[in-house]
């Protein structure tokens, strides 16, 4: 095993990565989720030599931003060589957080911010003065070009699989279609659970992979534990895409919503997971995951799934240069 990654996974088809993400171990970010990304997770992941990130709106408020921000901080800079983090900002009038959070990522010069549901020149603006790096994500070409108009140093193509808020493109046709117009980071999401993944992600594009479900079954994740034992009874046909619950288009665990007391055949509409006389919130009960649960056997600390991971991809380019050689 190699301290940084092939020098294939340095070179990018828009040219090299950003200086920001010089030195990872693996060309991939373990996603923001919902619930699930906390500062133990994080932080496991940049020592290991991935990026690691987590939502804002993980925390009920900026000033606790504040203190997960400072904590990762402190966590990271005591271990020489880790990876940068990263931190997932809503963009869109849902959340009247935005503001007071971006002020709290320029205060802490947050290496990398993933935008998610509207790509804005002034988030791009604020991050880019500090130096800091502005991946979007999109689930079509569209707003693709969107992203790219407004400045972004990396677009996310959420491809067929992925878990949340992800969509219907093939990996095949989103990527090659958003590389003719941008020759920034582009990043691949879409029911990526293993390092030869990784890998083909980067023959067929991607410069990074985007990694969310594989790593909801790790021991430092939030996510409860009957979410996890059902990460690991599930297969991608436990895996369904529905707007009924969310208003918004997304992959869910069908047994999580058959728990739930609701027929994942007869959704109506998400108002159908919020009668009165339930307390909890429907992200409690409900839960998100890609299809690439079916390559999920066990629930690793995060530093152990990551080397995993490093072990997995180095063996699959290996075979592929082997059999190269070979023809």
């Amino acid at each position: 095993m190699t301290n940084t990654h092939s020098a294939a996974a340095t070179r990018t088809a828009g040219g090299q990565l950003p200086a920001q993400l010089d030195g990872l171990r693996l060309p991939a970010i373990s996603a923001p989720m919902f619930l699930t990304s906390n500062p133990d997770l994080v932080v496991e992941v940049c020592r290991s030599g991935l990026v690691g990130t987590f939502p804002a709106l993980n925390l009920r408020s900026t000033a606790a931003l504040d203190e997960w921000l400072s904590e990762i901080e402190a966590r990271l800079g005591q271990h020489e060589g880790a990876a940068p983090y990263g931190i997932n900002l809503i963009v869109n009038k849902s959340n009247d957080r935005l503001e007071a959070d971006l002020d709290m990522v320029v205060k802490h010069k947050v290496p990398l911010v993933i935008t998610s549901l509207g790509a804005a020149s002034s988030v791009v603006d604020a991050v880019h003065s500090y130096g800091g790096l502005v991946f979007h994500d999109v689930i079509n070409l569209r707003h693709a070009q969107k992203a790219a108009e407004v400045g972004v140093d990396g677009i996310i193509a959420v491809c067929a699989g992925a878990g949340g808020h992800g969509g219907l493109l093939s990996p095949f046709a989103l990527i090659p279609e958003i590389r003719a117009f941008f020759d920034g980071v582009i990043v691949l999401s879409g029911a990526i659970s293993t390092g030869a993944q990784i890998a083909a992600a980067e023959v067929m594009g991607a410069d990074l992979a985007y990694l969310g479900t594989r790593f909801i079954a790790t021991q430092e994740a939030m996510a409860s534990q009957g979410n996890k034992d059902m990460i690991l009874q599930s297969a991608a046909s436990d895996i369904i895409y529905t707007s009924k619950i969310s208003g918004v288009n997304a992959n869910f665990l069908r047994p999580s919503i058959e728990a739930a007391g609701v027929d994942p055949d007869k959704l109506a509409a998400p108002e159908d997971f919020r009668p009165a006389e339930r307390k909890k919130q429907v992200w409690k009960d409900i839960w998100s995951a890609g299809q690439g649960v079916g390559s999920i056997h066990d629930i690793p600390t995060a530093a152990e799934l990551c080397e995993r991971l490093i072990e997995e991809y180095e063996a699959a380019l290996l075979a592929a240069t082997k059999r190269m050689a070979s023809r």
